[in-house]
């Protein structure tokens, strides 16, 4: 197992002794397979635009690491090309930012097709800057009048291979995205209500997927779980709901992912209400951090407008007096336990509500004949009535409000059989 330091910089005065600055970067290194060798923060306001570190500081790092000899030095922050040359210069040891080790973790828990290409295309855009070369040294040369001197470099080869290999990435992306688009407008037209799940990694998204629906996700105790998008069904109410859970999302997600996960990540778009999930089990500045988190990656897809109701799962897990706490900050959340089914009818009628608001009570006339019509509001709307009369069927029923209106033509029925 490789054993990794951990660095970074962090503004304002040092912590308390009980609060772990870099708790969230150490459990990422544990969901990568690699061993804790310690870390070292300096406290200053911004990091040296060529190390990183300043110069004192970085002379206390090299010996650190002589003394524990790591095989690695992982950052906190996303470093540039520069620093990130320099620090290897400098320390002797491979570094790499938080950004390449998100990178690793998703690279391991791809298992479709479309989730090795996602991870492959991030790959290949952030280490694209970040190829070094040796001069013009393993440089080829052309043939011919004009082609003679050094030639290309070994360096511009590769960086020509990587960008053809995006190019296809991308074209290979975009038909995978045209696929998914067909199963999402199937989803649309079938009229069920579409609920998409959202939230910080290792809430307990997929957990409460397989509680609500019996899904059989995986739910292992690691972050980023869940890459590729999974949709169940489950019944309330005489009604069928379509839950999705999505890609979990972290604290300076990087932007490579947001790209090639984007196809993934907007099948909240499609959704009629979002789930905004979160764990309600940790410290009460970290739970209003990840929410914000949350909600600004939401943003950034384009889904500020989306409609979301919040989920505080893991309630479970709450201390004598969490709870009071959690409904009087969050009045209209829905506290759950996927582990216990704590609050998971609550939510299923809350989800329940959203929809029923959204209803049109209709009364239509079918005349006879019209039986697959009959049958389409039944799957698609609640409170179905039948009425039979001599030369066709009064159909009260709650639908939809754009579907109610592709039923207009059949609203009245005739006044001879009011």
């Amino acid at each position: 197992m490789e054993t990794a330091y951990l660095i970074a910089i962090m503004p304002g005065p040092a912590a308390d002794a009980d609060e772990e600055p870099l708790a969230e970067l150490k459990e990422l290194l544990a969901t990568a397979g690699a061993g804790y060798a310690g870390q070292m923060i300096q406290r200053r306001d911004a990091p040296v635009a060529a190390t990183y570190f300043g110069k004192g500081k970085l002379q206390e790092l090299q010996s650190e690491l002589a003394r524990i000899e790591p095989d690695l030095v992982v950052v906190e922050d996303e470093l540039t090309p520069t620093q990130q040359r320099n620090l290897e210069d400098r320390l002797g040891v491979r570094v790499i930012d938080r950004a390449a080790l998100i990178l690793d973790i998703f690279s391991q828990h791809a298992h479709t097709a479309e989730g090795k290409l996602q991870v492959e295309l991030a790959q290949l855009q952030f280490n694209l800057t970040r190829m070094r070369g040796k001069g013009t040294q393993l440089s080829r040369l052309g043939g011919g009048i004009g082609t003679r001197g050094p030639g290309e470099t070994k360096l511009e080869v590769d960086q020509r291979v990587a960008r053809k290999r995006i190019g296809t990435l991308k074209r290979r992306l975009r038909d995978v995205s045209l696929s998914r688009e067909v199963m999402r407008r199937s989803r649309l037209s079938s009229q069920l209500p579409l609920v998409a799940m959202a939230g910080y990694t290792n809430t307990g998204k997929s957990s409460l997927l397989n509680a609500l629906t019996s899904g059989g996700v995986s739910v292992n105790d690691r972050l980023f779980e869940t890459l590729d998008p999974t949709t169940r069904a489950y019944e309330f109410g005489g009604r069928t709901y379509l839950l999705t859970d999505t890609v979990g999302f972290i604290r300076k997600l990087p932007h490579q992912l947001i790209e090639a996960f984007r196809s993934t990540l907007e099948e909240t778009l499609v959704a009629h209400l979002i789930l905004h999930v979160a764990d309600a089990s940790v410290p009460e500045e970290e739970l209003e951090d990840v929410i914000g988190v949350v909600d600004g990656v939401l943003d950034e897809i384009a889904a500020a407008s989306m409609p979301r109701l919040l989920v505080l799962n893991k309630c479970d897990l709450l201390e004598p007096g969490q709870e009071a706490f959690l409904r009087r900050t969050w009045p209209d959340a829905v506290l759950t336990s996927a582990l216990t089914g704590a609050g998971l009818d609550t939510l299923r009628q809350r989800i329940a509500d959203f929809f029923n608001s959204r209803l049109e009570s209709v009364e239509l006339f079918f005349p006879y004949g019209n039986g697959r019509l009959i049958g389409e509001i039944y799957r698609i709307g609640t409170d179905v009535e039948l009425e039979n009369r001599a030369d066709g069927v009064v159909v009260r029923a709650r639908l939809p409000r754009d579907e109610a209106a592709r039923f207009a033509r059949f609203k009245k029925p005739p006044a001879d059989l009011r």
